[in-house]
C-alpha cells in the first residue's frame, strides 16, 4: 500500500511493521550460518538540516540530521553489517543550502559514513560548477550509471557502479538519475549526456551479476515511484529489469509503509522501497543470506526519526 501525502500525513504516527519482501513476517530462528546485512537509506532530504518546524502540521519535529545520525549510530551498534546509501536530492530546500550552497550537507553525510549515493535533479541547482565546487566535502562515491558526463568537468568523478562486500557477500549498487532537461535549465548541466535508465540498468547489473559476481544487486534511483504517463518510472524499471532484486527510489517523495514487490521481465520478483522527504523517515531494510549466499529473505522496516 502507498500512502498518499494527505492519507499519509494520518499515519504520520505508526511505524511501519517488518514485511518479508513476499509479504508475511519473517521468523526469527534462523540458523546460526545465516548472514545478516542491513541496509540503511534516505532519499530527496533536502538539505532538512533541523527537524521539521512546529508549523510543518504532523510533521512537525520530525528528521533533522542529528536525528538521522544518532538512528544510524544505533543500528551500527548493534548490527555488524550495515550498508548506508542515498537516492539523491541531497541539496535544495532550506536556508542552509542558501548560505552553504551544499557543503554542509556533504559535510554531515561524510561524518554519518554514507557508504553510496546518486544525484537528483535538485543537486544540479548550481550547475555542474557548484557540485565540483563542494565535490572534495563528499567523502563517499556518486554512483551515476546512466550520467555520461564525459563532456564535462564531472568526468571521472562519479562511478557507473559500486561494489562492497560485507562478510563475503558482494553488493553492487547502480545509479539512475531522471532526465534534467525540462527540470533544470540547461546551461547547468551543458555538456551531460542522458542514457535509457532501463537499458543501462540492466547492461550494468549484467556485468555486476556476471563479470563482478555480486550476489545481491540495488539500484539507486531519482527516477520517481510510479507516474500515469509512459515516463520510466520505478516500477516500470523494475518490470523491464533484469538482474536488479531492489530499487531504492527518490525524486516523487513517497512515502512507502512497506516494501513494494513488481515481478520482472523473467518473472522473478523486485523489491521498491521510497521514504519521502525532508529526512522524516529511513528505509531499515534486512538481507539475510545462507551460508551459500543464497537469499533467503528480506525484511523491511520504514521508520520515522
Amino acid at each position: 500500500m502507498i500512502l498518499k501525502r494527505r492519507k499519509f500525513l494520518n499515519h504520520l504516527g505508526a511505524i511501519s511493521a517488518g514485511y518479508a519482501f513476499g509479504g508475511g513476517y519473517f521468523p526469527r530462528n534462523l540458523a546460526e550460518d545465516t548472514i545478516k546485512i542491513t541496509v540503511l537509506h534516505t532519499n530527496d532530504t533536502h538539505s532538512r538540516i533541523d527537524p521539521f518546524p512546529d508549523h510543518a502540521g504532523k510533521l512537525a519535529g520530525k528528521g533533522g540530521a542529528a536525528a538521522r545520525s544518532a538512528y544510524i549510530n544505533k543500528v551500527r551498534s548493534k548490527e555488524n553489517h550495515v550498508l548506508l546509501l542515498d537516492a539523491g536530492d541531497i541539496w535544495q530546500g532550506t536556508p542552509y543550502f542558501n548560505e552553504y550552497q551544499g557543503q554542509l550537507e556533504f559535510d554531515l553525510m561524510s561524518k554519518m559514513k554514507y557508504d553510496a549515493a546518486t544525484l537528483g535533479n535538485h543537486d544540479f541547482d548550481l550547475g555542474i560548477d557548484g557540485l565540483i565546487k563542494q565535490w572534495q566535502h563528499a567523502h563517499f562515491p556518486f554512483v551515476c550509471s546512466n550520467y555520461d558526463f564525459s563532456d564535462t568537468a564531472l568526468t571521472g568523478l562519479t562511478q557507473d557502479y559500486f561494489v562492497i562486500e560485507k562478510s563475503g557477500i558482494r553488493i553492487g549498487v547502480v545509479g539512475l538519475g531522471i532526465q534534467l532537461e525540462g527540470l533544470v535549465p540547461a546551461k547547468l548541466f551543458s555538456g551531460l549526456k542522458y542514457l535509457d535508465p532501463i537499458e543501462t540498468a540492466n547492461k550494468m547489473a549484467k556485468k555486476l551479476k556476471r563479470d563482478m559476481n555480486c550476489d545481491f544487486i540495488i539500484a539507486l534511483s531519482h527516477l520517481g515511484y510510479q507516474y500515469k504517463s509512459k515516463k520510466v518510472s520505478d516500477r516500470k524499471l523494475a518490470r523491464h529489469s533484469e538482474n536488479l532484486d531492489l530499487i531504492i527510489g527518490g525524486h516523487t517523495h513517497t512515502f512507502l509503509n512497506g516494501i513494494q514487490t513488481v515481478k520482472n521481465k523473467n518473472g522473478e520478483k523486485v523489491a521498491i522501497n521510497q521514504v519521502g522527504y525532508g529526512g522524516a523517515m529511513i528505509g531499515h531494510i534486512e538481507l539475510w543470506f545462507d551460508a551459500k549466499k543464497k537469499k533467503r529473505s528480506k525484511v523491511c522496516q520504514n521508520c520515522w526519526v
